[in-house]
This record gives C-alpha cells, sequence and structure tokens, in this order.
C-alpha cells in the first residue's frame, strides 16, 4: 500500500509520459505517401513559405511553424480528421504535432526525417 501511495505522488506530481504519445504517429516516407495518396487528407508542411515554395508534396498547405498565426490557422481545420504534417528534416513537425495536441487535434501523422527523407 505504501508504494501505491508514493506511485500516485509521483504521478501527480511529474504526470504521465503517454499524453503525446497517443495522439502522434511517426511514419516513414514510404507509410506516409500510401496515407496521403490519392486521398482527401488534412495535409500540412510547416516550413517557412521560401522553403514551401522550393519544392513541396502535391495538395499540401502551407502552415509556417515560426508564424504567430500558426495556431489560429490551425484552428480552421478539422480537429476530428486525421492531419498529416512534414517539414524539412522532422524536427519542427515533432514540435507541430505536440502543438498540435495541445489545440485538440487526437491523429496526427508526422512524416519521419522530413520531407528531404521523402524525396
Amino acid at each position: 500500500m505504501k508504494h501505491i501511495i508514493i506511485m500516485s505522488i509521483f504521478t501527480a506530481l511529474f504526470g504521465s509520459k503517454t499524453s503525446n504519445n497517443n495522439y502522434i504517429k511517426v511514419l516513414s516516407a514510404q507509410e506516409f505517401r500510401a496515407q496521403i495518396t490519392n486521398k482527401n487528407v488534412q495535409l500540412i508542411d510547416v516550413r517557412t513559405p521560401k522553403e514551401y515554395n522550393s519544392g513541396h508534396i502535391k495538395n499540401a498547405k502551407n502552415i509556417d511553424f515560426f508564424s504567430s498565426k500558426f495556431n489560429a490557422q490551425f484552428d480552421k481545420l478539422d480537429k476530428d480528421k486525421a492531419i498529416y504534417v512534414y517539414c524539412r528534416s522532422g524536427s519542427r513537425s515533432k514540435q507541430a504535432s505536440k502543438k498540435l495536441v495541445t489545440l485538440g487535434f487526437k491523429e496526427i501523422y508526422d512524416l519521419k526525417g522530413g520531407f528531404l527523407n521523402y524525396n
């Protein structure tokens, strides 16, 4: 009983690590391509407009991770529908995915290795 109380205190103080992991799935380039090809999905490129204009995945919408309008632009999307995100190498999309959980998205797919890995 003593151990259960101690564990409960630690969980209350430090939280659980499962919160983001339940909603975010990192996909290989092959898995990502298979899931977005010929489907009407919410596909978001979180790179800068300059990066986006230099080449992007077909039908991707650009929402710059560094933009002050980032949250507002995602608020316009359907939180009940899966969302697919990518950046250049996977770092920004990982951070963006965590933000999307806090915005209420529950099914987030992140491209492992980003656009560099996709081509």
